[in-house]
């Protein structure tokens, strides 16, 4: 396993605690250790990036100014992500960046100029696995009370905290 350059984290349930279709950047919540987390990688220069599934844009239930207004209390919270992928389309629009299909992370590694086999994607769902896995890059699964159970069983890793996924790159040695 090389060295990782950026990582990658899906918004509602990872960074910040989920609320359906949230259009109220009132009602952002970061996950418990994202903040230490995060600081942790800014501090050794590894690139952040979020990709995020909103078919609430798709299903007329939120607009992409309000996601807008969402990410950016987000970054309020948290920091600065050096870049945003967000798939607004439906699951069954058929897109290409729509998690879990690879599109938002071989995106987001382009934009942050790093190959995708240096970028980990953490996430909570099966989607966000299979989306790294099928940009060739690597995944860390933080289980949540939506997450299945077969989701939990076919990650290749997985990690009880978003804090925890983060320091396990330092444990492998694979983050400075």
């Amino acid at each position: 396993m090389g060295a990782v350059a950026a990582v990658l984290f899906d918004r509602d349930g990872t960074l910040v605690r989920d609320v359906p279709y949230n259009s109220d950047p009132a009602a952002v919540e970061p996950v418990p250790g994202a903040a230490e987390a995060l600081a942790r990688l800014r501090a050794d220069g590894i690139r952040l990036g979020v990709v995020s599934n909103q078919s609430g844009i798709a299903r007329g239930l939120i607009t992409l100014a309000q996601v807008d207004r969402v990410n950016a209390r987000v970054e309020e919270l948290l920091g600065p992500f050096d870049v945003w992928q967000v798939c607004p389309h439906g699951p069954g629009d058929g897109c290409p960046c729509r998690k879990p299909a690879p599109g938002m992370v071989l995106a987001a590694a382009v934009a942050l100029g790093v190959r995708a086999d240096e970028c980990v994607v953490i996430g909570d769902i099966g989607a966000d696995v299979e989306a790294a896995t099928a940009a060739g890059a690597r995944s860390i699964l933080v289980p949540t009370p939506v997450t299945r159970a077969e989701e939990i069983i076919g990650a290749s890793q997985v990690a009880p905290t978003l804090l925890s996924a983060v320091n396990s790159l330092y444990d492998a040695g694979i983050a400075r």
